[in-house]
């Protein structure tokens, strides 16, 4: 093979071929291109005397007089073929073998081969001394076995050759779907749900009048070679002709529909449910058009194995590692992690406890016991129920989606809202006298632009509420049996809700009071909670029912059918199976005394965890919103916190109070390390804080007090002018203000396992073999206006990048310009991809105008207007769904994505003696809240409230100081890293903007620089490590910092949490709320 490339290809094809069990062709074609010899399949050849076969199979990799090992190798196969047919007594075949096959090495020893001949005459071989010890074949074959493996293995031809390289399962298949991916995304016209029917041509979608591109809702892309199934499930008389309901015609029908049961169909919400009779979809595919750039998750799959991620196998992205026991001090019943902090649990329990658990110290932090907040309120059933029996439990509690409340459903009557203000303070905010007996759920909805919450009980009955109010908004009636579970969603813009009753049945609402739009049943007529996936595109349900058999299955929503049904549940379950959903991927459910994960695209069982023993027979569970944590109950009234090794370095960055606890704390301002309360900014509600203890500003001035690397560079660049660290965490990447990007990656090795970015590893500085550089369009560009920008896709496989010209997108793997859009003028100032949707992206430009552009169809869709000058930031909020933007004009302006529209605005405060030009560059970020962010320029940082665009904070660069140039959150939002353009670094709390630790430029930089300016132009964070950072110099260096072990973080162990006194100010009075009757 002349190609390193072909040569993988090779690899690549044998490991394929091995996975669909082409055993012949496998072996022929490791014989043909000589690249792997299988020491297996030798051995079986041997061992069962093919001696032909074994032959054949050397042949590929060496010949009789290669060397001495070959040589030796060859007798001693011929020799033992040789002897096998003395021994059977074919002398005939004895002769033959002699003549043909060992007469070529008596040129090489006489005198062996007459000796070997001689054996022809004796009656028995084994009267030659030499052979005497010869005892039967299969022992003889044995015995030469073990000297031939020898002499491969000191044979230098075999080197290289007996191992296979370390290859994830499925790579060609990976590849291929990558390919296709991509075909699909130059499409000019592409489909939803793409038709592949072969690999030989490119694909491309067709007029969708082509009869050749017809889609069915199982198609396939590419079946596993030799299998005869037909795409669609086929019933004892042919295809399944089972009635088939889209979900936009119940969304647009007003009459009830209920799906017949029809024999020999595909399973659907009416038929019993075989695995055999299911439907062998892949789902709905999310593929990207034009120019997409498309995650992991987002894939086209073919099927067979699942590779899953690229980056590790399949159960070690699952959280296994006990890594906290809490003990509740009664029983568990319901847990929900906050969606924010995500190490914050919250937790109910069968005596109507509520507890608030920091997992990182297994401390809880909030406890309250069940009461009715206004007895005198409530309806006369709650009071007699009550003093019936007084025992309430917690049926559900959950967070709201920007964890700024919580609710909680009760067994009797009713539910309670609370407020979150941080990790030690919850205050009563609304009571509701909901439903008649138990409230079996809950769930938080945004509909018509307001906060609701929905509740089900045993009533029968669905509620919807106003969340500020209490005001009851809509009752859903038609179950004939208690209401177990809700699931609201929506989908084009309807919202819709499902919800299962005990009796084994689905229903769907939408919000126009006309009763149930469908009418399911659940598998085998199980009480059952739905849930989709976090990205809102799958839907599952699992349930139990009275016979204690368990069922987790996905729907195809569009035909009300179960798509696929996961196997592995014990054959009589103890109790309702609770399940929960992660990473979209994957599955798990507590059962049988263990938790029991799936794969969304595999039926099959994945894994099973007994999390160290002492779990119920059907454990409670709950994820956090990334999956690196997993709640589970246990025996004794205990919590069991799973974590993966992400999950294990969160708890850590979450041992210390986050902005959230201050979100409500009077603005106070910091100049230069002097605290105010500003005059002009009227008083709010404060939580209590500690107060502020005496300690000591780290100073660092010698590089021996940190951990410091100057990125290794071949190419002469300029200035540094734009940083940023992939995602992944294994990378950085900069780009020049000559418009030349440079990309540095830390491989695996024996001294960084995790391949991670450290200043202890020097990184490799990545560049193709075709020596080529991803250097962007300057084609109209004017260098002394241009403002250079990029943004990285989120699986860094791409980055949008412009240096004054036309924006550029580059391949991240081989620096090719893929393609260039939007020539200037305008020229583009600031780019930020959509959080959901990478197709989408947000282009600031120096006209003061953001352009908001679909990749996919090549235009900008919206243009937005409110700045007066060029566009200096722009930052996305996916919990609140807006966009913030800065400009040079001092504005600040938030947009909803909704529609585009300008919500809110506000001017910087401009410090006195400065000059409105000092804010020229204003940049936003989103703190890990999504709901405060951090605006930065030359004279200040500030943290906003983005909800009342208040600012809550600042920090004012004295006038004597230098100015600064950059700043960034840590990954966890902890710390402000700040850069100074007299070279210092300073760090900052986020809490409470109190300097904590200044690096001076002495500690970096050589002592040896003269006059020359040398100061850094741009910081960045590490995305997982929320101690280390990297900036970005004047001189086209890039340094990476990190705190010594000793010290673990920057500045003092023990530092202020807020600037301030507490305030008296009582928390307002919860409201009560009652939907019953009252006597």
């Amino acid at each position: 093979m002349t190609s390193s490339l072909s040569r993988d290809l090779v690899f690549l094809i044998l490991q394929f071929l091995e996975e669909e069990k082409f055993k012949d062709t496998v072996h022929k074609l490791e014989q043909e291109s000589g690249l792997f010899f299988s020491v297996k399949y030798f051995e079986d050849l041997v061992l069962n005397g093919k001696w032909d076969e074994v032959e054949n199979y050397l042949s590929g990799f060496t010949r009789v007089d290669d060397n001495r090992y070959s040589m030796k190798i060859y007798f001693e196969i011929r020799k033992q073929k040789y002897l096998e047919a003395l021994d059977r007594k074919e002398r005939g075949t004895a002769v033959d073998i002699l003549v043909k096959d060992l007469k070529v090495f008596a040129s090489f020893n006489e005198d062996l081969f007459k000796e070997i001949t001689h054996l022809l005459t004796l009656e028995n071989f084994r009267e030659n001394d030499q052979l005497s010890g010869y005892r039967d074949t299969k022992t003889a074959r044995t015995i030469m076995l073990v000297e031939l493996k020898k002499l491969i293995e000191a044979n230098p031809l075999f080197r290289d050759k007996l191992g296979f390289p370390n290859i994830k399962g499925s790579r060609l298949r990976m590849l291929i779907n990558q390919s296709l991916n991509w075909q699909h995304s130059l499409c000019a016209n592409p489909r939803p749900n793409p038709d592949i029917r072969t690999l030989f041509v490119d694909h491309n979608c067709r007029n969708s009048n082509d009869p050749y591109v017809q889609l069915t809702a199982s198609n396939q892309l590419i079946s596993p070679a030799a299998k005869s199934e037909s795409f669609l499930p086929m019933g004892t008389h042919g295809p399944s002709a089972a009635v088939q309901i889209p979900l936009t015609a119940w969304m647009s029908s007003s009459s009830t529909i209920t799906h017949p049961v029809v024999s020999g169909g595909g399973a659907s919400f009416g038929t019993p449910l075989h695995p055999a009779a299911m439907t062998k979809s892949l789902g709905d595919f999310d593929i990207m058009s034009k120019t997409r750039i498309s995650g992991v998750p987002d894939r086209i799959m073919l099927p067979g194995k699942n590779p899953g991620p690229i980056h590790s196998s399949a159960t070690d992205e699952l959280p296994k590692t006990v890594a906290r026991t809490l003990t509740q001090g009664s029983v568990p019943t319901s847990m929900d992690f906050h969606p924010i902090q995500q190490t914050i649990l919250l937790v109910g329990t069968h005596v109507g406890d509520i507890s608030l658990w920091e997992v990182s110290s297994a401390e809880k932090v909030v406890s309250r016991n069940f009461q009715v907040w206004n007895i005198g309120a409530s309806s006369m059933s709650l009071k007699a129920a009550l003093i019936k029996d007084p025992c309430v439990s917690v049926k559900r509690l959950l967070w709201s989606p920007d964890g700024a409340l919580f609710g909680v459903a009760y067994s009797k009557h009713i539910v309670q809202l609370y407020t979150y203000y941080g990790s030690h303070e919850i205050r009563q905010h609304l009571e509701i006298d909901a439903h008649v007996g138990s409230v079996n759920d809950l769930a938080f909805i945004n509909h018509s632009k307001q906060l609701s919450v929905i509740t089900c009980g045993d009533d029968r009955t669905i509620k919807v509420w106003d969340v500020a109010t209490g005001t009851k908004l809509y009752t859903f009636e038609g179950h004939m049996d208690a209401v177990h579970s809700v699931c609201p969603h929506s989908k084009d813009n309807v919202h819709f809700v499902f919800s299962t009753s005990v009796d084994g049945k689905i229903k769907a609402w939408l919000y126009d009071m006309m009763g149930p739009r469908v009418d399911y049943d659940a598998p085998a007529h199980s009480c059952a909670t739905m849930a989709y996936s976090a990205d809102g595109k799958r839907l599952f349900s699992c349930g139990t029912n009275k016979e204690g058999e368990s069922h987790i299955v996905e729907w195809n929503e569009n035909e009300g059918s179960v798509r696929r049904m996961y196997r592995g549940f014990h054959k009589r379950s103890l109790g309702v199976v609770q399940f929960d959903t992660t990473k979209n991927r994957f599955l798990a459910a507590g059962d049988d005394y263990s938790i029991k994960f799936w794969d969304m695209d595999n039926t099959n069982l994945l894994t099973t965890i007994d999390a160290e023993g002492g779990l119920p027979a059907s454990p409670r569970i709950r994820f956090n919103k990334e999956g690196t944590l997993l709640a589970v109950s246990a025996n004794e009234n205990r919590i069991k916190i799973l974590a993966t090794m992400d999950g294990i370095m969160l708890m850590r960055t979450y041992e210390s109070h986050s902005l959230i606890a201050s979100r409500i704390a009077p603005e106070t301002v910091t100049k230069n390390g002097d605290f105010r309360n500003l005059e002009d900014v009227k008083p709010r509600l404060t939580e209590e804080v500690n107060p502020v203890k005496n300690w000591k500003l780290t100073e660092i001035s010698e590089p021996s007090q940190l951990h410091t690397l100057r990125l290794p560079a071949r190419v002469k660049t300029d200035k540094i002018s734009r940083l940023i660290y992939t995602n992944s965490g294994n990378g950085i990447l900069a780009l020049a203000l000559n418009a030349i990007h440079l990309y540095w990656k830390w491989p695996r090795s024996e001294v960084n396992l995790s391949g991670k970015a450290t200043s202890k590893v020097a990184p490799q500085l990545i560049q193709p073999a075709s020596g080529i550089l991803m250097t962007n369009d300057l084609a109209g560009a004017k260098p002394e206006d241009a403002v250079p920008c990029f943004a990285l896709s989120k699986n860094d496989s791409y980055v949008m990048s412009a240096s004054g010209g036309k924006i550029s997108l580059f391949n991240m793997m081989t620096f090719k310009t893929m393609t260039t859009f939007m020539d200037p003028p305008p020229a583009s100032t600031y780019l930020a991809f959509h959080p959901q949707d990478n197709n989408i992206i947000a282009v600031g430009m120096d006209d003061s105008t953001i352009h908001i552009y679909n990749v996919r169809i090549d235009e900008a869709k919206n243009k937005l207007k409110g700045h007066s000058k060029r566009i200096t930031g722009l930052a996305f909020s996916h919990v609140l769904n807006i966009l913030v933007s800065s400009g040079a004009d001092a504005q600040i302006i938030i947009w909803s994505c909704d529609r585009w529209e300008r919500q809110k605005s506000t001017s910087l405060h401009i410090p006195s003696g400065r000059t409105p030009a000092a804010m020229s560059d204003t940049q936003v970020q989103f703190h890990h809240d999504q709901i405060h962010f951090l605006a930065v320029n030359e004279t200040q940082l500030a943290i906003y409230d983005s909800m009342k665009l208040e600012r809550e904070k600042q920090w004012v660069v004295g006038e004597s100081s230098a100015p600064i140039s950059h700043a960034t959150f840590s990954c966890d939002s902890q710390f402000v890293y700040s850069s100074f353009l007299d070279g210092a670094v300073r760090i900052f709390n986020a809490s409470n903007l109190q300097l904590r630790c200044r690096i001076g430029s002495s500690a970096y930089l050589p002592s040896d620089i003269g006059s020359v300016a040398l100061y850094p132009l741009v910081i960045a964070a590490h995305p997982q490590e929320p101690n280390q950072f990297a900036i970005g110099l004047t001189d086209g260096g890039v340094h990476v910092f990190e705190p010594l072990e000793s010290e673990n973080k920057w500045g003092p162990p023990h530092s202020p949490l807020e600037n301030g006194s507490a305030s008296n100010a009582r928390p307002l009075s919860p409201i009560a709320v009652s939907d019953q009757h009252r006597g």
